[in-house]
């Protein structure tokens, strides 16, 4: 019985972590919810604004998070200056002018057209160029190749001689494998 006593412990112990991790796990994003909740403004129109324009800006911090989803202080700053910005009257193509002169084209997660980004822009469509001719010349070159010469009889008795397991006969003239 001590075993099934060791079960029955270790059940609880389990129940208990599973219980408290949730509430562990809540004090920190209750708080950081309410900070974010007090830097919220009352003009709905002005929070949607801000929300689509974090929508379309990078988290420095974070991979792959846009201002808006990451909870990083730099983008909740970042979401404040936007926040402040567009409450002063800029319009978002200010705004994001503004970020862009700060952090850089990576600030945004659709870069520019210019000389300096034209590979991302186009290195796409060049590799698929580029992969489709290698595709055509390959398959081109595969037709051209001449199909292979037909085996004669000598050929063929040999290898009715190797897959039936017998002893094979090499003449003379014939390379050996």
């Amino acid at each position: 019985m001590p075993a099934d006593l060791f079960k029955r412990a270790l059940g609880a112990a389990l129940l208990a972590g599973c219980m408290a991790f949730p509430a562990l796990a809540a004090g920190p994003d209750t708080d950081e919810a309410a900070r974010l909740a007090a830097q919220v403004s009352d003009d709905p129109e002005l929070e949607a604004r801000v929300l689509e324009l974090s929508h379309k800006l990078r988290c420095l911090v974070c991979q792959n998070e846009s201002v808006a989803e990451s909870r990083a202080p730099l983008a909740l700053d970042m979401r404040n200056q936007v926040r402040e910005q567009l409450a002063a009257g800029k319009s978002e193509r200010e705004v994001v002018d503004f970020l862009v002169a700060r952090f850089g084209d990576f600030v945004v997660f659709t870069p520019p057209f210019r000389a300096s980004t034209l590979l991302l822009w186009a290195g796409p469509g060049i590799l698929l160029v580029l992969a489709v001719g290698g595709l055509v010349w390959r398959l081109r070159r595969r037709v051209a190749e001449a199909p292979p010469a037909p085996l004669d009889e000598a050929a063929h008795a040999r290898a009715r001689a190797l897959l039936e397991g017998r002893p094979v006969n090499h003449s003379s003239e014939e390379p050996r494998p």
